[in-house]
């Protein structure tokens, strides 16, 4: 069995060889949230180290780690992503692709645009919007009254109305919006990143996902999987609210933190003995990493998502004051401690595959019902982001990525939802230099298909990685007897994003 351990960003490659056992066991020596901290515990190795923010920034006294920084292929616009996904499929139709066409034909069969296949059946005829849209912004951008509060930062936001995806299933779907492959087991966006690029925080996870404090996304933890890469760089998760990895803090009688110092370096030299002995095996490395990095969360993990000092204005202006917008509010507040802190890649979840057609925004039922219920949930937390990220300068150096795995039908469904359609679906990206108030590329008339500069994921995760200073087609990694890419063979660059 053929392993390249680390990054190949120059296009050559290092084989060597593992056993099926080495393999399994090295898989499990990356972080995984709980589980890491069950394992802490269960070796005895918690503790109590004092840390306060300072002590919670950068590299210094950390030598051996797979999250240190590495240098981008040329310079990065951007320290930091940002990704909001809208988990269920919303309607770029009712929300930011203002189609007047729908209302003009209101009713009326959809012709000329061939066979129409639909997920659930009941393909009705067109349907207006129940919403109203209006211009906002010196770009005079249209947008629906779901979002009184984004319409009022438009000018900030660069709107992709051209995206299309593969699948009309959620699960293959979100797959290719989060890992580039509609099949699973491929390596997510933030696992690439902090692969390639390292972390500039040593003492928190490169990678972190927050998703609805209702529950997961469609296949949960697969969507920020490292796949294929060392397990390292997988997401971790944290929680919105308490305590961000259950288990974290040490228990009564625990080691205190000079003995559990002293535990950590005698493992790390009996693992750098075992090391010297096998050559290329680096299981117990990838463990004592885990460790290391475990230990600096403890102190460094609940003040980076403490939201106790943030002032009660910061706090409205994320809309914690409000019941319906605070939990993602929270979210959105604890993304920019996190990437204030020097963490490189954080996905934030709204939806949750609970009660899936009244937890996401899988809106088959009914439009009103669905998006009347999620946009109050994201919309202010969204715009109190953007706005606080660029107030405290950290929004030229933060991209901030807004999207979903499909649009939805421009036909109605049993008269009042819609049905998905991953022939069209809007986007939008604010931050690391990309010039607001643009709108790039359209759908056809009806919001149907993309019909004007069409763009894939693989044309969406390739300007990604260079505005973080990466080109897509050098990160690779060798695996099933090739160099991988999260843009496979494929992958433009837009244009108007990375001017």
């Amino acid at each position: 069995m053929k392993h390249e351990p680390e990054c190949n960003c120059n296009g050559k490659s290092r084989r060597r060889f593992i056993s099926r056992r080495d393999l399994l066991f090295q898989a499990g020596g990356g972080i995984s949230g709980i589980a890491l901290a069950y394992l802490l515990g269960t070796d005895g190795l918690l503790g109590a180290p004092a840390a306060g923010p300072q002590a919670c920034v950068g590299s210094a006294g950390v030598t051996d780690s797979p999250f240190l920084p590495k240098a981008p292929h040329f310079k990065a616009r951007a320290k930091s992503v940002i990704s909001l996904f809208m988990c269920g499929g919303v309607s770029h139709v009712d929300t930011f692709d203002y189609k007047p066409a729908l209302t003009k034909y209101h009713g009326k069969p959809m012709e000329g645009k061939g066979e129409v296949l639909v997920r659930q059946g009941y393909p009705g005829p067109l349907m207006k919007s129940p919403y109203q849209f209006k211009q906002f912004g010196q770009s005079g951008k249209w947008v629906s009254e779901l979002f009184p509060n984004i319409s009022g930062i438009v000018d900030e936001l660069a709107f992709i109305h051209s995206a299309q995806g593969r699948s009309a299933d959620h699960t293959l779907s979100h797959y290719e919006w989060n890992t580039g492959s509609i099949i699973a087991g491929y390596p997510s966006m933030g696992a690439w990143l902090t692969y390639g690029l390292g972390s500039e925080n040593q003492s928190l996870p490169a990678f972190v996902v927050i998703h609805d404090p209702r529950g997961g996304p469609f296949t949960g933890s697969a969507q920020w999987s490292s796949g294929f890469l060392p397990a390292a760089y997988q997401g971790t998760v944290f929680r919105s609210a308490g305590d961000p990895i259950l288990d974290l803090h040490p228990s009564a009688g625990s080691l205190s933190p000079e003995q559990q110092r002293a535990e950590l370096d005698e493992l790390s030299r009996i693992n750098q003995n075992y090391v010297e002995k096998h050559p290329g095996i680096s299981e117990l490395t990838a463990r004592i990493s885990s460790y290391e990095l475990a230990f600096r969360m403890q102190g460094c993990a609940p003040e980076a998502i403490n939201l106790d000092d943030e002032s009660d204005e910061t706090k409205r202006l994320y809309g914690l004051d409000n019941k319906v917008s605070e939990p993602f509010g929270r979210q959105c507040l604890m993304a920019r401690r996190l990437v204030e802190r020097g963490v490189r890649a954080v996905q934030l979840w709204n939806g949750a595959v609970v009660n899936q057609n009244v937890d996401t925004w899988d809106a088959h039922n009914s439009i009103v019902d669905n998006h009347g219920r999620h946009a109050p949930e994201v919309d202010k937390p969204i715009a109190g982001l953007i706005t606080d990220l660029k107030r405290r300068g950290l929004l030229d150096e933060t991209l901030v990525v807004w999207h979903s795995e499909f649009g939805r039908m421009p036909l109605s469904q049993k008269g009042i939802g819609r049905d998905h359609n991953p022939g069209a679906l809007t986007v939008f990206m604010a931050g690391a230099g990309v010039k607001g108030g643009q709108s790039i590329g359209a759908s056809d008339e009806f919001g149907y298909k993309a019909a004007e500069q069409i763009v894939t994921a693989h044309d969406l995760h390739a300007s990604i990685l260079y505005l973080m200073g990466i080109d897509h087609k050098r990160l690779t990694y060798y695996y099933n007897g090739r160099n991988m890419r999260l843009t496979d063979v494929a992958g433009e660059l837009i244009p108007q994003i990375v001017a």
